[in-house]
């Protein structure tokens, strides 16, 4: 008896097979997106609450610029969380008002996100018919943020921002009398909205194919 003829697989099936397949850097980016929202969650957790933040009855002018450095610290210390978010909520209406930078910044960081962080590792960018290697990759963002940054209005946008930010932080922590705050039951200063990086990193080192 003799068997029956192997069929052979057409290209097309071939090619609808590799893209119903999902993508290797999905599990990467989807636990840096979970520990993102992690951490963000958890920084809101531990604010304090705003009518402290803003209560009238607290906000005595300095006798001198010791006295005023140390409120800073303990204020800083105290409502860390509630002036980030202070800082950010002026960094985005600075965006929001500037849509152009915006849409650049927003540009910049997807190509981060999408052709170096999450692309995996075996596959080279190709475009244009040319394959590009991770460093010539890394190479085109560093060149591309230069130029996004610095030879355009998203640096000059941001820098105004943040130091916007700081100036609003530093003059209420500066006459925010912190004598009714209690600074003992502090959170460990590694904890909050900027702790996602290095978890976030190894989540998706650990999620990256082997």
């Amino acid at each position: 008896m003799t068997s029956p003829p192997i069929l052979p697989i057409s290209g097309n099936q071939s090619a609808a097979a590799v893209q119903s397949s999902p993508p290797i850097g999905t599990p990467a980016f989807r636990a840096f997106i979970t520990r993102l929202s992690s951490s963000i969650s958890h920084g809101f957790a531990h604010r304090r609450p705003w009518l402290e933040l803003v209560d009238r009855t607290s906000l005595i002018r300095p006798d001198s610029l010791s006295e005023a450095a140390s409120r800073v610290r303990k204020n800083l210390s105290y409502f860390r969380v509630n002036y980030i978010t202070v800082i950010a909520a002026v960094i985005a209406l600075s965006l929001l008002s500037h849509p152009l930078s915006l849409l650049a910044l927003l540009c910049l960081l997807s190509a981060w996100f999408f052709l170096y962080l999450f692309r995996p590792s075996d596959q080279p960018m190709v475009l244009f018919g040319r394959a590009f290697s991770d460093r010539e990759t890394l190479g085109v963002l560093i060149v591309s943020t230069v130029v996004v940054v610095f030879l355009t209005s998203v640096g000059s946008v941001l820098i105004s921002a943040v130091l916007v930010g700081l100036a609003i932080v530093c003059v209420h922590g500066a006459f925010r009398v912190p004598e009714d705050l209690f600074l003992d039951d502090q959170e460990p200063a590694n904890t909050g909205f900027l702790s996602f990086i290095g978890g976030a990193t190894s989540s998706s080192a650990a999620a990256a194919p082997v």
